[in-house]
């Protein structure tokens, strides 16, 4: 159990996307970052002063074990959906966009615009394009899922090629070229 409900704790994975942070409050997983920690720790303490305002954040590998076990079982094929409390911060228009992101299925996309009609705002493609760049927690919220209305693979906060690669892990493979 998360020590007190103002702390954040966070460990550290090895992916074939390369190094992952994982941060969880006491509600759930809140972060997930690309990177070692090193790197990307400075970005969770600045995501955790916008959203908890003041908030001890300490290293906890035995309290993310479930995350990082799930993870491993999504890149080695083996878990198409994930069951771990997610908690996120962001505006009312954001977790719309990121509870329809969660409503792929696993292996398959949806463009920014289907995404936009789907949540009711049909002419809102822009900005459905902004929250999901805001993710803030990728994989299991399945931004990687978003493409182009042409069908081209575009914009991911990971980099494109790792969007390539979780696309392929599911089975996906892009009818155009990446777009750069």
């Amino acid at each position: 159990m998360i020590p007190g409900s103002r702390t954040v704790v966070w460990s550290q994975m090895d992916s074939p996307v390369g190094p992952l942070t994982l941060a969880m409050t006491a509600k759930g997983v809140c972060a997930i970052e690309f990177g070692k920690s090193d790197q990307t720790l400075v970005g969770i303490k600045v995501w955790a002063e916008q959203w908890g305002r003041s908030v001890k954040i300490e290293r906890n590998d035995r309290t993310c074990v479930p995350v990082v076990e799930q993870l491993k079982e999504y890149f080695e094929g083996k878990r198409q959906q994930f069951d771990v409390p997610v908690e996120l911060f962001g505006t009312p228009f954001q977790k719309a966009v990121w509870r329809q992101l969660q409503a792929i299925p696993y292996g398959q996309v949806r463009s920014y615009k289907e995404i936009a009609k789907a949540i009711g705002a049909p002419k809102a493609v822009r900005a459905v394009g902004g929250a999901n760049n805001k993710n803030p927690v990728p994989i299991i919220v399945p931004c990687h899922r978003v493409i182009g209305s042409n069908g081209s693979l575009v914009g991911y906060g990971g980099g494109l090629h790792i969007k390539e690669k979780l696309l392929a892990l599911e089975g996906y493979l892009p009818r155009k070229n990446v777009s750069h």
